[in-house]
């Protein structure tokens, strides 16, 4: 698994939609609920008549946590819902998670940052199980 700034990255062993249903899983498994959906593709194609590789954003939310960085930080609402994204680039499908220790770091809140540290382990996870057989 790669690791960026912003986000955990890896390649799927599976194609598009098998890998958007384990991303699913993995997710729920982890106590995540899926606010939105958004599909990239279908919306650059409506808007812009833009033809490209599949690419769908999940917004997700692990409640527990979102509920104490609110408590302490409501201005932290700007940098929810944890997105995970699917997405065939080069004929390769990649599944990204944010990495909330990048994105609460600009709140400079320290007491945040085990909250942020656990999301994005449980993140890490989900990328881990979406891609792979394990």
């Amino acid at each position: 698994m790669r690791e960026t700034p912003v986000a955990f990255e890896e390649s799927s062993q599976f194609d598009f939609s098998h890998t958007v249903e384990r991303a699913r899983q993995a997710l729920a498994e982890r106590g995540f609920g899926i606010l939105c959906e958004i599909d990239v593709q279908a919306t650059l194609k409506k808007k812009l008549d833009v033809d490209r590789p599949p690419y769908l954003i999940l917004g997700a939310c692990h409640a527990p946590s979102a509920h104490q960085v609110l408590a302490a930080a409501p201005q932290a609402g700007v940098l929810l819902p944890c997105n995970v994204t699917v997405s065939v680039e080069q004929g390769q499908v990649v599944v990204r998670a944010m990495r909330p220790q990048g994105a609460l770091a600009a709140l400079n809140r320290p007491d945040l940052a085990p909250v942020a540290d656990h999301v994005g382990e449980l993140l890490r996870q989900v990328v881990a199980a979406a891609c792979s057989g394990a």
